[in-house]
């Protein structure tokens, strides 16, 4: 794990998702290993870069839940109406593969409509809040349009300078043909700190090939009827955990 450091003067970025970063389609290099939210991104010819990152793993072809994405395109409503929160393991969850990180989804409690890049329309519930934040915080990342699914399922303070930060890099970096091997973190439970019926507060556990574990939190509010993801202007750093004591044990590897 590399240190959180000064935020200030490294505006290193936080990855919920990788221990060695990722190169997107358009040569973006900004992302590091460290598990956590996203702060602001530095292209690799910045005085203080980036190590260099991976690329990304091909998708999988495993089942999705199927449905229109388009923009103002009504969601369905789900039957998943459950308000307790969850004690164990959420039923009926399957899991597929999406650049290598298995992420959930339900049947009854979303999402309900997803495709290449944007999965939304979620239950108003905790599950379906666990399980916007789980989807959206990989998504907004490693997503080829990665730009719809920020603008259209995060919310907050630091949305838009992550929006202008990369877009920048993107446009400037270069691509290094001799990216590193680094590995992709998988969930492997999760927690609530907060739930009310318009905002969710979500601890999740991501474990690292080589055993260690990580616990990141996540805001999902309640917004235009659907969960969309915080990305607030100071993000709480990641937490090291030994194991998933005081956890739910949940994954889909």
């Amino acid at each position: 794990m590399a240190e959180p450091g000064d935020r200030a003067s490294t505006s290193e970025p936080r990855s919920p998702w990788l221990s060695g970063g990722f190169v997107s389609a358009a040569a973006f290099i900004g992302f590091i290993a460290v598990i956590g939210t996203v702060l602001a991104v530095t292209s690799d010819n910045s005085a203080e870069s980036a190590p260099t990152a991976q690329a990304p793993a091909v998708r999988s072809t495993g089942p999705q839940p199927s449905g229109s994405v388009a923009d103002g395109a009504p969601c369905p409503e789900l039957s998943d109406e459950r308000q307790d929160l969850p004690a164990s393991a959420p039923a009926g969850v399957t899991w597929s593969l999406y650049d290598s990180v298995a992420l959930p989804s339900s049947k009854k409690a979303g999402p309900a409509l997803a495709g290449k890049d944007v999965a939304r329309c979620y239950a108003h519930t905790p599950v379906g809040a666990l399980l916007a934040t789980s989807q959206i915080s990989v998504r907004y990342l490693a997503a080829d349009d990665w730009l719809e699914v920020t603008r259209t399922q995060t919310v907050g303070a630091g949305r838009d300078a992550y929006i202008t930060d990369r877009t920048k890099a993107e446009a400037t970096a270069v691509p290094d043909d001799d990216a590193g091997g680094g590995a992709h973190g998988q969930i492997a439970g999760f927690r609530f700190v907060t739930y009310n019926d318009t905002t969710a507060v979500v601890q999740t556990v991501w474990r690292f090939p080589d055993g260690r574990m990580q616990a990141a939190t996540t805001t999902a509010l309640w917004q235009e009827g659907d969960w969309r993801l915080e990305y607030p202007a100071d993000p709480a750093d990641p937490a090291p955990v030994d194991s998933l004591a005081g956890y739910i044990e949940w994954g889909g590897v």
